[in-house]
């Protein structure tokens, strides 16, 4: 089944599938945003992983020896931190140099980088936690959106909702396409976020349980054998100063794979699912919009 949707097309990927900026140093490198990309998804190198500018620049050029398919740059801003406009003056110097067509902005307000990319013809998008954020990012300029459900990993915000809920009524207050996380690991999760009226899906756990992504085996081996229904697990997903950790999307990721891999069984389970349910009258092709 052939995907070809507003994401897509602004992306210039084949899925809209997009690997989450991984702020651990090491981790949201090449290593893991050029397989993603050369599977057909959107890969993601971010900015706050690397010591300096001079280590970033080398691996954008790494990636792009790795694939000639689309990845992406991510600014994190976070206020009150180092990590401000200024800070990243530089990587975005050289991701503009480097010909970069599409960048995200997270955690706070990144209309002032987004915008500067907008005015060179790329694509901007932004993360955030909440409807609210969401809604007032919405009117700033971004080219879409990605809300970050409480079912995700990373930092906690008293005001977040559900992915479903995001969704759901986010199509409702927002005109902007909208990109689904927190969650999400599975054909089901991937299928659900399409009818639920996001252009695709963003996903962290998931993508840390490949093999490609950069952290010890014993970690990937915790996502995959993360008990769903251990309730000391679930009281730390939930907790506000919750960050760094594997989210509730462990529960359908069971094994670590290659990412082509997972991308591959991910896709057509999702196609099969789709065909099914048009089969039936059911649902509408989600694949285009």
């Amino acid at each position: 089944m052939k995907f070809d949707n507003v994401l897509t097309r602004m992306l210039g990927v084949k899925y809209p599938i997009i690997q989450g900026a991984f702020g651990w140093p090491g981790t949201g490198t090449s290593q893991i945003a050029a397989p993603v990309s050369e599977a057909g998804g959107l890969g993601i190198l971010t900015t706050i992983c690397y010591k300096n500018p001079e280590a970033f620049a080398e691996d954008v050029k790494r990636a792009k020896s790795m694939t000639d398919k689309p990845f992406a740059v991510n600014f994190t801003l976070m206020k009150d931190t180092k990590f401000d406009n200024v800070y990243h003056e530089e990587y975005v110097r050289i991701t503009m140099a480097e010909g970069i067509r599409t960048v995200f902005t997270s955690a706070y307000d990144g209309s002032i980088i987004g915008r500067r990319f907008k005015e060179r013809g790329c694509n901007w998008i932004h993360k955030c936690a909440t409807i609210e954020h969401a809604v007032s990012i919405a009117k700033k300029g971004p080219d879409a959106v990605v809300i970050v459900g409480l079912e995700g990993t990373g930092y906690k915000n008293p005001n977040q909702n559900t992915t479903l809920i995001n969704m759901t009524m986010g199509r409702r207050l927002i005109n902007v396409p909208l990109i689904a996380a927190g969650g999400i690991g599975d054909a089901r999760g991937f299928v659900a976020a399409l009818a639920m009226g996001a252009v695709g899906i963003y996903m962290g756990t998931a993508f840390m349980a490949t093999e490609e992504f950069n952290v010890p085996d014993k970690l990937k081996d915790k996502i995959v054998g993360q008990d769903i229904l251990d309730a000391e697990f679930r009281r730390k997903i939930y907790q506000m100063d919750h960050g760094g950790q594997h989210s509730l999307a462990a529960g359908v990721v069971t094994s670590v794979k290659p990412v082509k891999q997972y991308i591959d069984e991910m896709v057509q389970e999702a196609s099969e699912i789709m065909s099914e349910f048009m089969q039936w009258g059911m649902l509408e092709d989600l694949t285009a919009s």
